[in-house]
C-alpha cells in the first residue's frame, strides 16, 4: 500500500506543477507552455527513474550511500 501511495503522490506532484506553471506563467503561449511541460514531465521521468523507482522497489526504504 505505501507504494502505490508514493506512486500517487508522485503523479499529483507533477500534475501540481504542470497545471500551476501553466496558469502563472503560460497562460496565453501555446508553445512556450508545451515545452515547458515536455520539459517539466522529463525532469519527473529522470527523478523517478534515478532515485525513486529504487526507494519505492525497496519497499519504502531509501537507498544507503554505502552500498
Amino acid at each position: 500500500m505505501g507504494r502505490q501511495a508514493a506512486i500517487v503522490l508522485y503523479v499529483l506532484a507533477l500534475v501540481a506543477v504542470v497545471v500551476g506553471m501553466d496558469v502563472l506563467f503560460f497562460r496565453h503561449e501555446f508553445l512556450e507552455r508545451l515545452i515547458v511541460n515536455v520539459a517539466t514531465v522529463l525532469v519527473f521521468a529522470a527523478f523517478y527513474l534515478l532515485f525513486l523507482k529504487r526507494w519505492i522497489v525497496n519497499s519504502g526504504t531509501p537507498p544507503s550511500h554505502n552500498a
